[in-house]
């Protein structure tokens, strides 16, 4: 597969998560406990959840910059 294609497929698919990762998150955070956790706990979890969202993408951008065509 060409390089060119792998990286269209891989943006499809990259935007497809984050846009469905966020709406969960944000299902999420609307949690009466969550809601009702003091400002360490909600600051936590804002903070890994606006980053756990890397993890699972890191494969999916090393296979689009694999080597090839």
């Amino acid at each position: 597969m060409r390089r060119r294609t792998r990286k269209l497929i891989g943006t499809i698919a990259m935007v497809s998560f984050v846009v469905v990762y966020a709406l969960v998150l944000m299902a999420l955070a609307q949690a009466q406990p969550l809601q009702q956790a003091n400002g360490i706990v909600q600051g936590l979890f804002y903070g890994i959840g606006g980053m756990g969202w890397i993890l699972p993408i890191l494969p999916l951008i090393r296979w689009m910059e694999r080597g090839g065509d």
